[in-house]
């Protein structure tokens, strides 16, 4: 017997939905097409940003040049540029104050091992040569105590070497960087301010007129930046002198202190100058730091 849908010559499926498009044209706020807008304006302002370094350095370079061949002028605050040549020359001067101190560290740590090896030599040998066994320890004995109170000015010269250190490699050296950057801002400056002076002679059209208010622009955004840095700059040179008389006036009382009684013998002194400072002695067999660590 035929079925319904036999009799019909199809096969129907009532649980089947029609299928409609729904989808809507893209419009013009679609996200892809905002999207491709948004790379669009990236690129753009990518170029945009390298065509204006592009024509900064060339300006910069243009006013370095012809400040070399005395072409233009450039501007000067007299009393800043001897603070800053002051702060270099007191760079070189400390820098090599380190290398030094450095140097005579590491030579007295060697002093320091051998006397450290020689009181055992002299120790083994004590025990082995009973005929002269009361000269070997005297000896011995005298090595140790050198060995000790070595230690002892080997953690004040460690102490005085990473706290020059610091002050030439770190704090001065932040103190240039900002000069370095008040430099660079110092030949913007006057780079377009030699721009400006040009476009004002010129003679007047809408073209000009269109360039030199671009100009002035341009002037005062580098002008406002030279001015900032200059005051920073100012404020850092008063404070780094502050700083690094008090820094100094005390590692070079410790240095005198410390080199002076290890000399002159008088241990007391010499752990009374660490203690002052609180710094801790080093154990014996401990190595010298690295200069990296410092």
């Amino acid at each position: 017997m035929e079925t319904p849908q036999q009799r019909s010559g199809s096969i129907q499926h009532p649980t089947s939905l029609p299928l409609t498009n729904t989808a809507t044209p893209a419009s013009p706020s679609s996200p892809s097409q905002n999207g491709d807008s948004q790379i669009v304006k990236s690129q753009s302002s990518k170029i945009e940003t390298i065509k204006n370094w592009s024509i900064s350095t060339y300006k910069c370079t243009k006013q370095l040049m012809f400040e070399k061949l005395g072409k233009t002028s450039r501007t000067i605050d007299t009393e800043l540029e001897t603070q800053i040549e002051l702060l270099r020359d007191t760079q070189r001067k400390y820098s090599n104050i380190l290398r030094l101190s450095r140097a005579l560290t590491s030579h007295f740590y060697h002093v320091v091992q051998t006397q450290h090896a020689l009181g055992e030599a002299f120790s083994d040998l004590a025990q082995k040569s009973p005929e002269l066994q009361e000269e070997f320890l005297y000896n011995s004995e005298t090595q140790r105590n050198l060995t000790r109170n070595g230690e002892t000015l080997l953690s004040a010269l460690n102490f005085f070497v990473s706290s020059v250190n610091t002050l030439c490699n770190k704090t001065i050296e932040d103190t240039l960087l900002t000069i370095r950057q008040y430099e660079a801002a110092r030949i913007e400056y006057d780079a377009y301010r030699t721009d400006l002076e040009v476009l004002m002679q010129a003679p007047r059209n809408e073209t000009t007129a269109t360039r030199l208010e671009e100009a002035q622009q341009s002037f005062e955004h580098h002008k406002s930046t030279f001015e900032k840095l200059r005051s920073d700059l100012t404020v850092k040179l008063k404070f780094l002198d502050e700083n690094r008389i008090k820094v100094m006036h005390k590692q070079l009382l410790l240095f005198h202190n410390a080199v002076s009684a290890y000399f002159s013998g008088n241990q007391q002194a010499l752990e009374a100058t660490l203690k002052q400072f609180n710094i801790k002695v080093k154990s014996p067999n401990s190595s010298i730091p690295s200069w990296l660590e410092q």
